[in-house]
């Protein structure tokens, strides 16, 4: 039988778990979130693995650049991963890593980015689905008004990644603006 290894990580944002097969990662996910027997047990059934409390280089890589994105020292994460699930539900994940750091996209948007506009609600479910969290940015898709809507960390762990993101955002534009007025005033 083949392994997963799996660690915990404690953040500022909740318990994570992480885990590689293979010199990849194939989940970060909250501890508490809602789908996490139904993800847990699709990742091992199609790796046809159990999980194993162990560290490995994947899992060091994952957490130092998981604390770096929660400090606001890391936009794009360089891991490599392994997306277990369906066609479709890895056609919506590629998707979601188009969704720049700091936007959001909508569920509706989402659809017509796998080119079936009527698959809103499959597309939700995959979202949902996602093993992935925060690397592969579900918490960037909100609803059709402007509205936070499911999150596998909850909806305040959604709001304050997209503060974070936004915030970050912020300070880049005002270092990027003051630097550009510091020079036009020495020429």
């Amino acid at each position: 039988m083949n392994q997963i290894n799996i660690q915990l990580r404690k953040t500022e944002i909740g318990e994570v778990v992480l885990g590689s097969f293979r010199g990849k990662l194939c989940l970060l996910g909250f501890r508490s979130r809602e789908m996490t027997r139904t993800v847990d047990d699709r990742i091992k059934k199609k790796l046809h693995a159990q999980f194993v409390d162990q560290n490995d280089e994947v899992l060091e890589k994952t957490r130092t650049q998981l604390d770096e994105y929660l400090q606001g020292r890391r936009r794009e994460f360089d891991i490599p991963l392994l997306m277990v699930g369906t066609d479709f539900q890895k056609s919506v994940w590629n998707e979601l890593m188009k969704v720049p750091y700091g936007a959001t996209s909508t569920y509706l948007q989402l659809a017509k980015d796998v080119s079936n506009e009527k698959a809103v609600r499959a597309v939700g479910n995959a979202n949902a689905a996602n093993p992935i969290s925060i690397i592969v940015p579900c918490h960037r898709i909100i609803g059709r008004d402007g509205g936070l809507v499911g999150y596998g960390g909850g909806l305040s762990v959604k709001r304050r990644l997209l503060q974070l993101e936004r915030r970050n955002l912020a300070d880049r534009r005002q270092d990027v603006f003051g630097q550009a007025d510091d020079r036009s005033e020495d020429a």
